[in-house]
């Protein structure tokens, strides 16, 4: 297994079990089509939209898109942090900003989207998904062959490149998923060298899913998307979860040049990222 082929030991039969409320069949089935229906109309609509709005506005649209998705689907959204950290990208010729995320399931996507839109890091497989892969390549994903070593070097430069542009550019640096219940992968440091190299910003995100009431919140095992769990499975988990919460929070970003290299760099975000899960009430299920 080589470094840019990273593993999880998460497996839906180990992680996945939603121990909260479950929705009845129906009311689910009906979520999960109101949540199919408005990403399908997020691939139709999407051309349009990015012919005809200027940025700006085009921002506030995906953001109320992705919103949307995820009530659609029936998880409610929290957002925490600076406020004034959740800008638009910075165009002027100023450098973009690399956002960086713990990486728990398929929901981060319109997640993220939601509060930071931007060019998402994807493994080419994604391509190939139904809905969710059109709707990537129209925004903009930068699809990467994990299984091609060589073609690292060609992702960072296409990385820094965008963010030369002032393009905003998500990446998951675990480079897999995990499933939220413990301290998660290791940052791998490639795209790091892409802000280095376009000397840009890094903003930290931290994403938990949660159900149950706010002072007695539990990380819910149904959001987790690992292993070889079959989309549609997940899909289904997901709106049968009654109560879940997608929370994100908006660490302070780290400056251009705050750290020398870019494995100090991986390091810095990950602690960052994981500093936030410190008060999570619930042990890693993995040992």
């Amino acid at each position: 297994m080589s470094h840019w082929l990273p593993a999880s030991p998460c497996t839906p039969p180990g992680c996945v079990v939603h121990e909260g409320p479950a929705r009845h069949p129906v009311p689910a089935a009906a979520l999960l089509l109101a949540g199919c229906a408005l990403t399908l109309a997020g691939v139709v609509c999407a051309p349009l939209a990015l012919s005809l709005l200027g940025g700006a506005r085009r921002e506030r649209l995906i953001r109320c898109w992705a919103h949307g998705v995820l009530r659609a689907f029936g998880v409610r959204v929290r957002v925490t942090g600076p406020p004034a950290a959740r800008g638009d990208a910075a165009g002027d010729g100023a450098p973009g900003v690399l956002v960086v995320a713990n990486h728990v399931s398929w929901l981060d996507i319109p997640l993220v989207a939601a509060v930071f839109p931007g060019r998402m890091l994807a493994k080419s497989d994604i391509r190939r998904w139904p809905l969710l892969g059109p709707l990537a390549a129209l925004g903009g994903t930068l699809f990467v062959e994990r299984e091609r070593l060589r073609a690292l070097p060609a992702t960072v430069r296409a990385v820094a490149s965008a963010l030369r542009g002032g393009a905003r550019v998500v990446v998951f640096p675990e480079g897999s998923t995990w499933c939220g219940r413990g301290p998660g992968g290791r940052f791998r440091p490639a795209a790091f060298q892409a802000a280095i190299d376009a000397g840009a910003a890094v903003q930290p995100l931290r994403i938990r899913y949660l159900y149950g009431p706010r002072d007695r919140r539990a990380p819910a095992g149904a959001a987790a998307f690992v292993g070889d769990d079959p989309l549609a499975a997940s899909l289904w988990r997901v709106v049968r979860a009654a109560g879940l919460t997608a929370e994100i929070h908006v660490a302070t970003p780290i400056p251009a040049g705050a750290v020398p290299g870019r494995r100090a760099l991986a390091r810095l975000s990950q602690s960052t990222v994981a500093s936030d899960s410190a008060n999570l009430p619930a042990a890693s299920v993995h040992h």
